[in-house]
């Protein structure tokens, strides 16, 4: 019996296409769980938000955060949520602006 294969949702490809233009940071989190290790990195940094968080739990485990003026989100849900966040609409206008610049050449 074939299997399926599994639908990919336009929204979250967009919102992945929008979350590689923020600068990404990769920590481990030691002993500490990967969100407090995430808060404290950003306050120790002092990182500006937007920023993408890649947390190694273990060897096989990464989470991924996104740090934005709201605080700090999964960053699945931002994928597939990503008009909810106005400095990812940012980005998106600037990326739209470029496809246009370059059609238009």
């Amino acid at each position: 019996m074939a299997r399926r294969r599994k639908r990919k949702s336009r929204r979250r490809l967009e919102g992945r296409r929008i979350l590689e233009c923020v600068p990404q940071y990769s920590i481990e989190s030691g002993q500490e769980k990967p969100v407090t290790a995430a808060r404290n990195f950003i306050q120790t940094e002092g990182i500006a938000p937007p920023a993408l968080l890649l947390v190694k739990r273990n060897e096989h485990t990464t989470d991924r955060y996104f740090w934005a003026e709201k605080g700090l989100f999964g960053a699945q849900y931002v994928e597939e949520n990503h008009f909810l966040f106005p400095s990812l609409r940012a980005l998106l206008t600037e990326e739209e602006e470029e496809v246009v610049g370059l059609a238009n050449s």
